[in-house]
């Protein structure tokens, strides 16, 4: 169940371990507002005795699970939660505090839209809130939106929508169009927190009992900037195989442990290093993710109404201190996929938050619902984020790496790769295909394009190979020295 009803005060109770409200912005107003709305001050009056609030929003300092912020809670039961020019007052007070202070702000976000007592100077506060939100945000400071019930109108389209990290509670009504102003027939489901995760506008759903503790995590993760790279991962053992060479003339694993992440032999061939790289029992993202982090949690979505449950982004912590990870799956990358992987790394970037990706991919999605979508605009944009950031960025090449669709997410000149890797301008069985060779010489246009990742290494490509073994008799691969 959703908390429409819970009142804004009882909200911050519930979140807060202390809170101190900001003063309201003095100033005088005209009587039955802007537009002389007959009536407009008595209505505000019994909102405001029914509610004890004097405005729709209460602003002021928390601390939530030891980390202060400046806290915005929407009064439902005051005149909807609708925002007029008073509001508009709060907010950029509010956002004028957060900046002052290097506060991260958090709304707890319940409006039916903009005051129709206050007309167009109603409509105008969603620019002021705008511009608060852009300066905050510039400012390098995280905005955090909590959907509560409903979340509509201009309130969504700012405070909720444009914030870094969108929650939302259960069953919450969340669209920009409020139950009233719909066309008629519109499918209900599509106006719900739940649908706008799907869709990729918001991060994830929050049920009430839990939200103190992932606001916790998240105000905790978003305001721990480091200038220190993340380091790579170490390279994790395929069960079971030394050698890994997958088909039916694959030599069958020996008996016996599984190697260690430090006994894993380099490919000796080309072809041996995509099959390797194939191999369905080798580690993934999420085991590399679950090694790397002692806690994480997810962004979701590219917010142009579009997920890849092929590329995983979010943060967490790495032995005391926060990194975000961008990382593919294994499967063709949707372009959704790399929009939140762009949107995951200018996040971090403003945040001062060093970022890791692993690449694992054969190549961009290339179906024609993927160039419906905008794949070469969404590969382009991945490209940008990565060469413009700031924040140092580290990647480990963990299975394939398929053409542009792998390189967009790797950080030019500090990217490491696994014995169980490769990584080539195009896989070889399409590169066989257009250079018209036959079938049988798919192997050795494997070995002509130097995949392997000591071939990587040699070529200047990575900068070396974590867990390697060389094979015997065998030179181990010399890592590039940084810069």
């Amino acid at each position: 169940m959703s908390d429409r009803r819970v009142p804004a005060r009882e909200a911050i109770a519930s979140l807060t371990d202390d809170f101190t409200e900001l003063p309201p912005p003095e100033g005088e107003y005209a009587p039955d507002g802007p537009l002389a709305w007959q009536g407009y001050d008595a209505s505000r009056a019994r909102a405001a005795e029914r509610t004890g609030e004097t405005e729709s929003v209460v602003c002021g300092r928390a601390v939530i699970g030891g980390t202060a912020a400046v806290l915005i809670s929407f009064e439902f039961g005051f005149l909807g939660g609708s925002l007029g020019e008073r509001t508009g007052d709060r907010l950029v007070a509010a956002h004028a505090y957060a900046r002052a202070h290097r506060l991260p702000v958090v709304s707890l976000v319940a409006t039916g839209g903009s005051r129709m007592q206050e007309g167009m100077r109603a409509l105008a506060q969603l620019q002021r809130v705008a511009r608060e939100s852009a300066l905050t945000s510039v400012a390098g400071l995280p905005r955090i939106a909590v959907l509560r019930d409903p979340t509509t109108g201009g309130g969504w389209a700012t405070l909720g929508a444009g914030a870094d990290i969108v929650l939302a509670l259960p069953g919450a009504q969340v669209g920009f169009a409020g139950s009233r102003v719909r066309p008629p027939g519109a499918d209900p489901v599509a106006y719900t927190a739940e649908s706008q995760v799907a869709a990729g506008s918001a991060d994830a759903i929050v049920r009430p009992e839990d939200l103190r503790a992932t606001l916790t995590l998240w105000l905790t993760l978003l305001t721990s900037p480091s200038t220190t790279p993340a380091p790579p991962p170490h390279a994790l053992p395929t069960p079971g195989a030394v050698d890994r060479a997958t088909g039916p003339d694959a030599p069958q694993p020996p008996a016996g442990p599984s190697p260690t992440p430090h006994e894993t032999p380099l490919p000796a061939t080309g072809w041996e290093a995509v099959q390797r790289a194939r191999h369905p029992r080798r580690p993934r993202a999420e085991a590399y993710l679950d090694a790397y982090f002692s806690r994480r949690t997810a962004v979701g979505g590219d917010r142009t109404g579009g997920t890849d449950p092929g590329m995983l982004c979010g943060f967490g912590t790495h032995e005391g201190r926060t990194v975000a990870y961008a990382a593919q799956c294994g499967t063709p990358t949707r372009p959704a996929g790399y929009r939140t992987a762009a949107r995951l790394i200018r996040l971090a970037d403003r945040l001062g938050i060093p970022v890791l990706t692993l690449v694992d991919t054969p190549g961009a999605a290339n179906d024609a619902e993927a160039e419906r979508q905008g794949a070469g605009p969404a590969i382009a944009d991945l490209f940008t984020a990565v060469a413009t950031a700031r924040t140092p960025l580290t990647t480990l090449l963990i299975g394939e790496g398929g053409s542009g669709g792998a390189l967009a997410l790797a950080a030019p000149d500090h990217t490491w790769a696994t014995p169980d890797s490769y990584f080539s301008v195009i896989a070889p069985e399409p590169a066989a295909a257009i250079l018209k060779r036959p079938r049988e010489l798919v192997r050795a246009t494997a070995d002509a394009l130097r995949v392997r990742p000591q071939d990587l290494v040699e070529l200047g490509v990575v900068r070396g190979i974590v867990g390697e073994v060389p094979r015997e008799g065998a030179e181990p691969a010399t890592a590039r020295p940084p810069g």
